[in-house]
């Protein structure tokens, strides 16, 4: 029975099976942040076994790499040499000198515990038993960001190749580097960072349509179906859920793009978001090492390219830039009283008062470094190893532009969250007035959170506000808990 993770648990845990199969991202989440327990299950202790057994008759017979060849440029340099795994390890704990945050390190070592668990890497049993007592006992090594371009985290994984100690020998090094495990746990947090702040879009978003006084013709289902976008058609369902029975009545016959294209933008992000979540659920349940160890051969491949994550990475951020300029424009529409029929800027007090001026250069520079953050890294190019390795993914650069994205965007949405609600106040609308829609209890929230006060101030604190307020909601189901009852 395993271990319980460090201090974390008060009474006895019992440990969830690792077996390869069936892991998914917010699963994998969960795990490392309720730092439950685990244990290697017996079917994949069997996996495990039969694969070192087999790997080690077919190197009797035939060269298999990393295991009695050198690595890189030097696979055709056969080896016999006891500490070659050693010296492997050694050379490729060449790293950077950052340190990877411990929730990173310990979803990674979880992955690459569960990829090892399908049986494909020709390594032991105690292998992934080593990698579970470090994850049971909270003994995370130090593992370093550097050398990782989407092609394998090579020098983190030959760090913990170092920590786990005598049960890496001479020939099970190379299976244990073959793998992006670190990377994809850094893409598993930001797929539910994702996954989170795009469910509460529109919150933020049905906000805004109550001070606009939006017309909701937008979101009837005839006009999603006339288009059946995926992503689209679930946004437009949400928003209708949010905004039925709106008792106000729009202001417009057409509304400007932020509110009247609203599902067609943030459709794309929900589509990608999904795709993302597809991909590395199969991903941190693959066989992905190589060469792959499948029955009584050994298969040389490519499966450690970790493009798939790569490119949905980049379609994620894409689609993502695009929500965040669209709540740039309703924070312009919702400063400017020819939308809003209320004063300049939503001031209130003195003459010429600056109101919320100031929020829509803060909403911008965040929408710039969600542009920046947006570009594609798989753009990117790569001639390693004497032109053995010609191309790269770049997915650990991706998932770390994914994660500072997602930091700005929350920016831009909290600016959007305050400015609609200051916009509400000057209406003098109250939550009760927008029954029966359910937008109601979420502004109501908005409005016992934010300060009331409208005079000229620094709107420093209400972003930070909303910005925890954004994180509040997100936590939660679809529905308010004051409609679930």
């Amino acid at each position: 029975m395993a271990a319980g993770w460090g201090g974390a648990h008060t009474g006895r845990v019992e440990p969830i099976e690792i077996s390869g199969v069936g892991l998914t991202p917010l699963d994998a989440v969960s795990l490392e942040q309720r730092r439950t327990p685990v244990q290697l299950a017996e079917d994949a202790r069997k996996r495990m076994a039969d694969s070192a057994a087999a790997v080690a008759e077919i190197a009797l017979h035939r060269p298999v790499y990393g295991r009695t060849t050198g690595v890189g440029a030097n696979r055709d340099v056969l080896t016999s040499d006891p500490e070659h795994g050693a010296r492997l390890l050694a050379s490729h704990s060449t790293t950077g000198t950052s340190s990877y945050p411990r929730d990173v390190v310990r979803l990674g070592l979880l992955i690459r515990v569960n990829q090892l668990a399908s049986g494909g890497s020709g390594l032991a049993p105690d292998v992934a038993d080593a990698i579970v007592a470090l994850l049971n006992d909270d003994d995370l090594p130090d593992l370093h960001r550097g050398g990782a371009i989407g092609t394998g985290d090579l020098g983190a994984l030959a760090e913990l190749g170092l920590a786990l100690g005598d049960v890496i020998d001479g020939t099970s090094a190379l299976p244990l580097l073959s793998s992006n495990a670190i990377t994809l746990a850094e893409c598993c947090l930001a797929y539910v960072e994702a996954a989170t702040l795009i469910n509460v879009v529109p919150l933020v978003g049905g906000l805004s349509h109550v001070a606009l006084r939006g017309n909701a013709e937008v979101y009837d289902v005839r006009v999603h179906e006339a288009r059946p976008q995926p992503g689209q058609v679930r946004v437009a369902r949400r928003m209708r859920g949010l905004l039925d029975g709106l008792p106000i009545p729009p202001a417009r016959v057409q509304d400007p793009f932020g509110l009247r294209a609203f599902a067609q933008v943030l459709g794309p992000a929900v589509d990608h978001v999904d795709a993302l979540g597809n991909a590395l659920m199969i991903d941190i349940n693959a066989s992905a090492e190589n060469p792959l160890v499948a029955g009584d051969t050994v298969l040389h491949n490519g499966n450690w390219h970790a493009m798939p994550i790569a490119l949905a990475l980049d379609s994620l951020r894409l689609s993502l830039h695009s929500v965040a300029t669209l709540s740039t424009s309703r924070v312009a529409n919702l400063v400017d009283p020819d939308f809003t029929h209320l004063s300049r800027f939503l001031a209130s007090g003195a003459e010429a008062s600056s109101g919320v001026m100031m929020i829509e250069y803060v909403a911008h520079d965040a929408l710039a470094s969600v542009r920046s953050t947006a570009q594609p890294a798989t753009l990117g190019t790569a001639t390693l190893s004497r032109g053995a390795e010609h191309h790269a993914s770049f997915a650990p650069q991706a998932a770390v532009l994914t994660a500072q994205l997602l930091d700005a965007l929350r920016d831009v949405l909290a600016c959007e969250l305050v400015t609609a609600v200051r916009a509400v106040r000057l209406a003098d609308l109250e939550p009760e007035q927008l029954a029966p829609a359910a937008i109601g209890p979420w502004l109501a929230d908005a409005l016992a959170a934010l300060p009331s006060d409208l005079k000229d101030r620094s709107l420093r604190d209400d972003l930070e506000i909303a910005r925890g307020l954004l994180t509040q909601w997100g936590d939660r189901q679809v529905e308010h808990p004051a409609e679930a009852g």
